[in-house]
């Protein structure tokens, strides 16, 4: 999917929401002033929402969901030069360009809507021949990943932004019947020195 979002416009959003694992809502409210890209870290304090009509900036989710991550390198460089393209935007549109502050934005600076989001990343997914998935499911993708990669649960869950690990292990019970024979297979070789 990322390769097919190469050169998007908003090719970083998506590297975002499947690197950091972050909700649609903790990626479409993600403000300039929540990210650091010197020191390569970002808070998520707020989220985009539709609340009665209207887009608005509220409260995550939990109190859990309120923290800081570290970005990856490739991450940082790509939230670079999503900047220098929204600034290449803001200069085109001069008077029309509307300032929310917004990482992720339409091309006048307003606040993105969910459906065209959506919308989006089916366009990216079919280009991609991978199956129709939910935006979600990039979050889900990123824990499955880490999961992967050997990361303890309690460190995807402050990732994740749980509020309770009990919620990880269980929305991802099914990636760790696969960890337990990796880990099995470990033990034996550890034992068995082959």
């Amino acid at each position: 999917m990322l390769h097919a979002a190469k050169g998007e416009r908003l090719e970083a959003r998506f590297t975002v929401a499947l690197t950091l694992g972050l909700r649609q809502g903790e990626t479409l409210g993600l403000r300039w002033q929540d990210v650091d890209l010197e020191a390569g870290d970002l808070r998520v304090r707020v989220a985009l929402q539709r609340v009665k009509g209207k887009l608005q900036l509220v409260e995550p989710k939990t109190p859990g969901s309120r923290r800081a991550l570290p970005v990856p390198p490739s991450v940082v460089l790509a939230l670079r030069e999503h900047r220098r393209n929204q600034l290449e935007e803001r200069l085109a549109v001069g008077p029309l360009w509307q300032d929310s502050g917004l990482v992720f934005t339409t091309t006048i600076g307003t606040p993105p809507d969910a459906t065209n989001v959506v919308r989006h990343c089916r366009a990216i997914l079919d280009r991609a021949g991978l199956p129709r998935m939910r935006y979600h499911d990039l979050r889900h993708a990123c824990a499955s990943l880490l999961l992967a990669q050997g990361v303890k649960l309690r460190t995807i869950m402050e990732i994740l932004g749980h509020s309770q690990l009990s919620t990880t292990a269980e929305v991802y019970a099914h990636v760790l019947p696969a960890l337990q024979g990796d880990a099995a297979n470990r033990m034996e070789a550890l034992l068995t020195g082959s």
